[in-house]
């Protein structure tokens, strides 16, 4: 039974997350502003394997990021919805992005990162703890 269950806009591609997700967070970086087309990216970090593709296969982008890791951005290629992103600094863990979860009720991000990147009143009035970088030990943020 799948935990939660997504796709992208057009129906494409589909998958399913059996387990729980070990982190979510809003990131005001600036990769995943342009990436997202959105003021910041809801992510909802999964283990790789807990994540299934069900229908269809993304196209992938990669980029250096400002640590020197590798971003993978998964995309369907018709519609153009990112769905993943994974990073080489963390290979067992997937990032999906908040907005393609078909029932995102329980996504309660838990940091605000990247906040010297935000734009204006993007964090305003917000109540999670909020960081200008990454914060100096983002592992606290995970659950196992």
């Amino acid at each position: 039974m799948p935990e939660f269950k997504g796709g992208c806009l057009c129906g494409a591609i589909q998958y399913e997350v059996t387990g729980k997700p070990v982190n979510m967070w809003n990131c005001h970086c600036t990769d995943c502003q342009k990436s997202s087309g959105a003021s910041y990216a809801t992510n909802v970090f999964v283990k790789v394997p807990d994540l299934t593709i069900t229908k269809g296969e993304p196209d992938k982008f990669q980029h250096q990021a400002d640590s020197g890791n590798t971003m993978t951005k998964e995309y369907c290629s018709n519609c153009g919805s990112q769905l993943f992103n994974g990073n080489s600094g963390r290979p067992a863990i997937k990032v999906i992005r908040a907005g393609t979860i078909d029932d995102p009720s329980f996504v309660v991000p838990r940091a605000n990162i990247y906040a010297s990147r935000a734009l204006p009143a993007a964090i305003e009035g917000t109540e999670i703890p909020t960081f200008d970088e990454m914060p100096p030990d983002p592992s606290v943020f995970f659950s196992s």
